[in-house]
């Protein structure tokens, strides 16, 4: 009997031990589940764009952000902007860790997305110190104050290079003496005389104007160009009039046509690119990394590739100035108008994440001072270097950033991770006083080529943003940016857009091929199929929704 009962106690003391060992490891999976920093964990992201820069957490930076936060990144970038792969994820009702969207307003209204503000509130003290009072732009609607998308602008930003402009090469202004280029006409004659004296470049033949069409470029560089060379600031495809808050397809106002008949002009005298409309963004690129294309319209973004090109290729002179052209001088560019923090793009967290928590917690490590100070400089000592308390560029490390298109990629510096958060824009300055990016004012007179200097100089300006108005010059936009408003899923907005952008992308480069005097034939054509496809009930809506932006902001 005494022998039984030492066994059922021995059976009595495993279970417990037992049982105590797994309550641990439970304990240990609920730790880990809640924002545990100590161990490892692989968030995954659905990226609405994409990324030929994206490194796999191997480089320098991406190294090290594993190594603090023990987070590594596994995105799915996406070259539609998530308009097809996110309707199938709400079909699904499976979604990844986090969510970068262009508008979270279809995954807003399936319920997918979780309310940021109490994570934020309580686990993100950088981004409420980057973001402060501003915060407040990020609530979703009134009925609905809710954070559901964290915006991934720039904060703040003084940029160092206007966001749009036109683009001459340096060889051509200096060999004409430096003409003044403010006009589209002024523009136009810069080409037309260069193009005479050098029909051929490099035994190629030289191109007069060349257009990035491709895709979505075609509204961002040749279809913006409508607006931006009339006053416009960047709204997308509405211009917001500042004192009603109107929204008007932009090509429906009178004054656009003009630039579109310029272009048709431009094509008639054969100095616009007879293949503007049908070349790839790698066709476009190659054509001005060649060196024969003297001039481009087009946002700043557009231009890396192809003036990386001609600077590894020693070819600086080939390389292009930024100008702030416009129609005619009663017009100025609003590529400095500042839209303030926008709002509406940005990263998600989804009801499936697998750890809130610590998904926040990675954001929030991503906004600290530190880590922006190395997603912008990198790795110190190896990157920068500190001098007299100063971070410096060695001389060596600068030539790679400005001659190695793949820098970014092999270092881990910039955008790659810079895109998941909201981030400090340029001017900015941290704690010592010094700029957190490294696209201060004397940066980038260092990263200048000699003939780049010399054509600033003889314009009397250090950089090609002395050229332009200035951002205080404007007030800040009440509504931000247009183009990133969300639209409801349950608006048929969205699909008159739709119809709209499917009729412009045919009628625009159709009028501006067509012979100067079928021009006008075209463009009335062009008016008319907007108003049968309802634009006006568009117009209605989208004023509706930037109304009531502007006063959500102002509650």
């Amino acid at each position: 009997m005494k022998e039984l009962k030492k066994i059922f106690s021995l059976i009595f003391i495993v279970a417990l031990l037992s049982f105590m060992v797994a309550c641990q490891d439970n304990e240990e999976d609920v730790a880990s589940d809640s924002g545990d920093d100590d161990g490892t964990i692989e968030l995954t992201v659905f990226d609405s764009d994409t990324n030929s820069d994206w490194e796999e957490m191997k480089s320098p930076v991406g190294q090290k952000i594993v190594e603090d936060t023990g987070v590594t990144l596994k995105p799915e970038f996406d070259i539609e902007g998530g308009q097809t792969k996110i309707p199938l994820m709400i079909a699904s009702g499976e979604y990844p860790d986090m969510i970068l969207s262009k508008g979270g307003g279809q995954l807003v209204e399936a319920e997918a997305l979780i309310d940021l503000a109490p994570l934020i509130e309580e686990h993100a003290p950088n981004i409420k110190k980057m973001l402060g009072e501003e915060l407040n732009r990020l609530k979703w609607s009134k009925e609905d104050p809710s954070i559901y998308v964290l915006t991934n602008a720039a904060v703040e930003n003084q940029a160092m290079s206007p966001n749009f402009g036109a683009w001459v090469q340096h060889a051509v202004v200096k060999e004409l003496g430096y003409p003044k280029i403010r006009t589209l006409e002024d523009l136009e004659s810069v080409i037309r005389e260069y193009k005479e004296l050098h029909p051929t470049i490099d035994g190629q033949k030289t191109i007069g104007l060349s257009m990035n069409t491709d895709e979505w470029r075609i509204q961002s560089a040749f279809l913006n160009s409508g607006f931006m060379m009339t006053g416009g600031s960047d709204d997308g495809e509405y211009f917001i009039d500042p004192e009603t808050f109107d929204a008007t397809l932009h090509y429906r106002r009178p004054i656009e046509k003009k630039v579109f008949e310029w272009y048709n002009k431009m094509n008639a005298e054969g100095l616009l690119d007879s293949e503007t409309f049908v070349q790839k963004h790698d066709q476009y690129t190659a054509k001005l990394a060649s060196g024969r294309v003297l001039a481009t319209i087009g946002p700043d973004y557009l231009m890396y590739e192809g003036q990386s090109a001609l600077r590894e290729a020693g070819m600086e002179e080939r390389m292009y100035g930024q100008y702030p052209v416009t129609l005619n001088e009663d017009y100025v560019s609003h590529a400095y108008h500042s839209n303030g923090l926008q709002a509406g793009w940005g990263i998600s967290i989804t009801k499936d994440c697998k750890d809130p928590v610590r998904a926040i917690k990675f954001l929030d490590y991503l906004a600290s001072e530190e880590t922006q100070i190395m997603l912008n400089w990198g790795i110190e000592g190896e990157h920068y270097e500190i001098v007299d308390g100063k971070r410096v560029i060695p001389e060596e490390e600068r030539e790679k950033r400005n001659n190695d298109k793949d820098y970014l990629k092999k270092t881990g510096i910039g955008y790659n991770f810079l895109r998941y958060v909201p981030h400090w824009g340029d001017g900015v300055v941290d704690s010592t006083g010094q700029t957190i990016t490294v696209n201060t004012r004397e940066e980038a007179i260092k990263n200048q080529t000699d003939i780049e200097k010399e054509v600033l100089a003889a314009y009397d300006v250090e950089l090609w943003k002395d050229l332009y108005p200035a951002m205080e010059e404007f007030p800040v936009k009440a509504w931000g940016a247009a183009y990133n408003i969300s639209i409801p899923a349950s608006s048929d907005l969205k699909v008159l857009n739709q119809r709209a952008l499917d009729v412009t992308k045919k009628l625009v480069p159709e009028a501006v091929l067509t012979s100067p005097d079928q021009f006008d034939e075209i463009w009335s054509k062009f008016m008319t199929n907007l108003e049968k496809n309802n634009i006006e009930k568009a117009e209605e809506e989208y004023t509706q929704l930037i109304k009531d932006r502007v006063e959500l902001w102002n509650n």
